[in-house]
C-alpha cells in the first residue's frame, strides 16, 4: 500500500496589520515588533495603543529607517498597562533586555561615585561607588571619581573630617599623619570633642548641599562669640576655617546662584556620530559632565535622542530634583515615574532662561566638542590602520588586532595580558587576562604558550572571532611559540608578527619579527603604522602589570602573620589590636611596628619583609 509522502509544514499565515491594528484597545501600552526569525526590531511605548501602532502601516510617507524596519515585520505583540507611566517602565526594562537594532541605546554604564558621610558617631568621609546604605548619607552623584576625591580633598582641607576606616579608627593610639598636616581633627585620640566633629560634619553638609553662604556666615558669628568669651584659640581655629573656606569658594568650580542638584542633558550630531552631554550641577557647583554616545542612532533622529537618553539613564537610578533638557516634548509620565522613584517632585524643565540656557548652551558645546574627538580620533586610527596595512602587506580586511603580553616578578604570578583593538579603537570589554603557571618560574615561552592554547581554544569552539592580526610583544622566540600553537589549533591563516624593543630598547626603534623569515622590519619613528602598533602593545604592557599587581596583592592578602617566625599567638593579638587588622599591620612602618610591645627591631624588619 502506497503511502503518501509526508506534507511540508504550513507557512505562518502572513502578517496581516489590520487585522493586527483592529484588534487593539485605546489603552496604554507596550509594542514589540519581530521579523520573521523572531528578532526583535523594536520596542515602544503608547498612551494610545491603537493609534501608536496603526501609525506604523498607514499609507503614506515614512522616514527610510522606520519604512525599512515595518518592511520586515512579521510578528507584533503588545502589553496593556495601567498606565503610560507603567508602559514607560516597561518599555525600558524591555529595551535593555533584548537591544532591538532599531531602538536608539544607550550603554549601561551608571555606576556614578558619591560622596559618603556614614552614620557612625564620628562619621567617616569616603568615596562611594554602588549601592546606597540607609544608614549613611550620600552626596552626588558625580560625573566621576575625580570629581569626588577632589572634593573629599577640599573637605578635608576645610573641616578636617576623618577619612580612615573603623578597624583604623578604634585602634589609634596617636594621631596619624592627616592630622599633622591639618586634614583631620584627631577624633580618634579625643583631640577633638564629640560636638565639636558633629559641627563640622554639619558644615560639610551645608557646603555639599549648596549653602556655602549660609555657612560662612554660621561661622562668623561662631567667631565673634568665641572672641567675646576670650577663647582666643577657638576663634584662631574658626577664623582659619573661614579663609579656607572663601579660599576655596573663589578657586573651585562654576559657581552657581541657584542651590541645589541640577542636570543639564543636551544633544549634538554631526558627520552621523551623535553625542549626550549631561552637565552636572551639584550643591549650586558645576562638578563636571559625562558624554554618552547612542549606537542606532544619526543625525535625522535627533530630536527622539534626549527623550530616549532621559528615560534609559534616569530609570531605576539616583535622580536630582531638577532636569534641563532642550525641546524635550510631553515628558509627564517619565516626571511621574522619576518622582515616585526619588520619594520628591522630579522637574523636567525645557526651553530655560537665565543662567539655565547657558548651562543648556554649554552641554550642547561639550556634547559638539566630544564629537569632534572622536571624528579626529577616528581619523587618525583610520590613517594609522591604513599605514600599518600597507607597511605589512596587509589587505583591507585586517581589522581586529589582538597583542599578548607576559608580566611577573622574578617569575612569580605571572599574568598574561590579551588586548584587543577593532573597528578602529580598543574594545576594553573584550580584553582579557590568564593566570599562568608555568612548570618553571620566569619561563616566558611557558607562559606564552598557555595563554596562547587557552585562547586558541575558545576561538575554535567559537566563543571568541578570530583575530585579523596577532601580535606578540617579543622577540622570534615567542613568535615561534605562538606559530606553534596556531598551528596546533589549524589557525594556520592568522596572521601573526612580535614586535620587540630593538637593540638601544627605545621606543620607535621597535623590530617587527615574522615567523616566516629572518629579516625584522624597521618602520621610521614617525611612521603612523608603527604608532597603532605602540599604542596596542603598550595597552597590552599595562593590561598585563595591572592584572599582575592584583594577583601579587592578592596573595599578600592571603598570607598570614602565622607564617611568619617569632609571631605567636600574642604577638599577632597585640598587632592586630593596635593597627585595627591586618590591613593595617599592612600599612604600617618598620618603626610602628617595632612599637608594639614585644616586637623587637629585629622581628619588625622580618615582619614587614614578610608582608611586603
Amino acid at each position: 500500500m502506497d503511502r503518501d509522502p509526508p506534507s511540508a509544514a504550513p507557512a505562518p499565515p502572513a502578517f496581516d496589520s489590520r487585522e493586527l491594528v483592529a484588534s487593539l484597545p485605546h489603552r496604554p501600552g507596550v509594542y514589540r515588533m519581530y521579523d520573521a526569525a523572531g528578532v526583535t526590531l523594536y520596542v515602544g511605548k503608547a498612551r494610545d495603543l491603537k493609534k501608536r501602532v496603526a501609525s506604523y502601516f498607514q499609507r503614506g510617507a515614512l522616514e527610510t529607517r522606520i519604512a525599512l524596519m515595518v518592511s520586515q515585520v512579521a510578528r507584533v505583540e503588545t502589553t496593556v498597562t495601567r498606565s503610560e507611566s507603567e508602559a514607560l517602565l516597561l518599555e525600558n526594562n524591555l529595551i535593555k533586555a533584548h537591544e532591538p537594532r532599531y531602538n536608539i541605546l544607550f550603554r549601561d554604564d551608571k555606576s556614578y561615585p558619591y560622596v559618603c558621610l556614614t552614620g557612625d558617631p564620628f562619621p567617616q568621609l569616603r568615596f562611594h561607588r554602588g549601592k546606597l546604605d540607609r544608614r549613611h548619607r550620600y552626596f552626588g552623584p558625580f560625573p566621576g571619581a575625580g570629581a569626588v576625591r577632589e572634593g573629599m580633598a577640599l573637605l578635608q582641607k576645610v573641616f578636617q573630617l576623618r577619612t580612615c576606616e573603623n578597624t583604623v579608627f578604634a585602634n589609634r593610639s596617636r594621631p596619624c599623619m592627616l592630622h599633622q598636616i591639618a586634614r583631620c581633627s584627631a577624633p580618634c585620640v579625643a583631640m577633638v570633642s564629640e560636638a565639636d566633629y558633629a559641627a563640622d560634619v554639619q558644615g560639610a553638609v551645608l557646603f555639599l548641599q549648596g549653602r556655602a553662604g549660609e555657612l560662612a556666615d554660621g561661622l562668623k558669628a561662631q567667631m565673634a562669640e568665641a572672641s567675646a568669651a576670650l577663647a582666643f584659640e577657638r576663634a584662631a581655629r574658626l577664623r582659619d576655617k573661614i579663609t579656607r573656606l572663601s579660599q576655596l569658594q573663589s578657586r573651585q568650580f562654576v559657581e552657581s546662584s541657584t542651590a541645589g542638584d541640577i542636570d543639564v542633558v543636551a544633544a549634538a550630531a554631526e558627520q552621523g556620530v551623535v553625542a549626550v552631554n549631561v552637565v552636572m550641577i551639584r550643591g549650586g557647583r558645576h562638578v563636571g559632565d559625562r558624554t554618552f554616545f547612542p549606537r542606532h542612532a544619526d543625525a535625522d533622529l535627533l530630536p527622539e535622542v534626549v527623550p530616549v537618553f532621559l528615560a534609559q539613564h534616569y530609570v531605576e537610578q539616583p535622580v536630582p530634583p531638577t532636569i534641563i533638557v532642550s525641546e524635550a516634548g510631553d515628558q509627564s509620565a517619565l516626571a511621574e515615574v522619576l518622582s515616585a522613584q526619588a520619594g520628591a517632585k522630579v522637574t523636567i524643565t525645557d526651553n530655560p532662561g537665565g543662567e539655565r540656557r547657558v548651562w543648556l548652551a554649554m552641554a550642547a558645546q561639550n556634547a559638539a566638542l566630544a564629537i569632534g574627538q572622536r571624528l579626529a580620533q577616528k581619523a587618525t586610527q583610520d590613517e594609522r590602520l591604513a599605514a600599518l596595512q600597507e607597511a605589512l602587506a596587509l589587505p583591507p580586511e585586517v581589522q581586529r588586532i589582538e597583542c599578548f603580553d607576559i608580566s611577573h616578578t622574578m617569575g612569580e604570578r605571572a599574568v598574561a595580558s590579551c588586548v584587543v583593538f577593532d573597528k578602529r579603537a580598543m574594545r576594553n570589554a573584550e580584553y582579557r587576562r590568564f593566570n599562568v603557571t608555568p612548570a618553571h618560574g620566569g619561563d616566558d615561552y611557558a607562559a606564552m604558550r598557555e595563554a596562547l592554547t587557552r585562547r586558541c581554544a575558545r576561538v575554535v569552539a567559537g566563543e571568541v572571532p578570530p583575530a585579523d592580526l596577532l601580535v606578540i610583544d617579543g622577540g622570534r622566540g615567542q613568535v615561534a611559540v605562538a606559530a606553534e600553537v596556531l598551528a596546533e589549533h589549524g589557525l594556520h591563516d592568522m596572521r601573526l608578527i612580535g614586535i620587540a624593543k630593538g637593540p638601544e630598547r627605545k621606543a620607535g626603534e621597535e623590530d617587527i619579527v615574522f615567523p616566516d623569515r629572518d629579516a625584522v622590519l624597521n618602520l621610521p619613528p614617525d611612521h603612523p603604522g608603527l604608532h597603532l602598533l605602540q599604542q596596542i602593545r603598550d595597552e597590552a604592557h599595562r593590561f598585563a602589570i595591572q592584572g599582575h599587581r592584583a594577583r601579587r596583592a592578592k596573595a599578600r592578602l592571603a598570607s598570614s602573620l602565622e607564617d611568619i617566625p617569632g609571631v605567636g599567638a600574642r604577638k599577632r593579638q597585640a598587632l592586630l589590636t593596635q593597627f585595627g587588622g591586618l590591613r593595617g599591620v599592612r600599612a604600617a612602618g618598620i618603626d610602628d611596628l617595632a612599637r608594639v610591645p614585644g616586637i623587637s627591631r629585629a622581628l619588625a624588619e622580618a615582619i614587614f619583609a614578610a608582608l611586603h
